[in-house]
């Protein structure tokens, strides 16, 4: 399976995805739609993957309504698709969400806890929150997951597509990637969390496993 990646800062890697992919046997291909403006065609995806970013949805970027249409070519083929944070916001807004900014922001570890029956999964997990804005549920998507800041943090859709507005993928190295170049943006975080506090907390092993279990109910291997 050919799955193509977006991925929106440089400091924003695919992280646990390229484990799966690669103990899948499947091939990433890595886009830099901000940087060289470059998306790939909906015939050449088996499945998409969009990665967080500073950027909003409602910014005002060529690049970003691009990848919204990709989104809309590939939701009407069912084309598997798996979107964090600004990724999971874009898929929201190409199905018809509204993206606002919230009042606070939600940076930091803490955590999530599942709404939905239809799926095996923890009841509540601790993860990594990077942002303020926030999407609404989609018409006929399913809500995954809540936190107490935030009642839409992860929704289903027909299956094949997941939308999460945390972070499972990232590994340690991933975190102190993001620590060190955005630790700025702790300030003001309703969570409270200083940037060391953050590089200092253990990443769950069980969000590891439940990002596998996604990506394999999605990409139905």
């Amino acid at each position: 399976m050919r799955i193509n990646v977006l991925q929106h800062t440089s400091n924003e890697g695919p992280g646990a995805i390229r484990i799966w992919a690669h103990r899948r046997q499947h091939q990433l291909y890595i886009y830099h739609p901000d940087q060289f403006g470059i998306l790939p065609s909906a015939a050449t995806t088996d499945m998409l993957v969009l990665l967080g970013g500073p950027q909003s949805v409602n910014d005002n970027l060529p690049w970003i309504a691009a990848e919204r249409r990709l989104l809309q070519q590939l939701l009407a083929r069912q084309v598997p698709i798996f979107g964090v944070c600004f990724g999971a916001q874009q898929i929201s807004k190409a199905l018809g969400g509204e993206i606002k900014s919230a009042a606070t922001k939600e940076v930091g570890w803490a955590p999530i806890y599942l709404q939905a029956t239809m799926l095996s999964l923890p009841a509540k997990l601790t993860v990594l929150h990077w942002h303020q804005e926030t999407f609404t549920l989609p018409q006929n998507a399913q809500r995954l997951f809540a936190s107490r800041l935030f009642a839409n943090q992860g929704f289903i859709y027909q299956q094949n597509v997941v939308g999460l507005q945390f972070h499972l993928e990232t590994l340690a190295e991933n975190v102190r990637e993001i620590v060190v170049n955005d630790g700025q943006y702790t300030v003001g975080s309703a969570l409270n969390q200083t940037p060391q506090a953050i590089l200092d907390f253990p990443v769950p092993a069980e969000n590891q496993r439940v990002l596998f279990q996604l990506l394999d109910r999605i990409s139905q291997v």
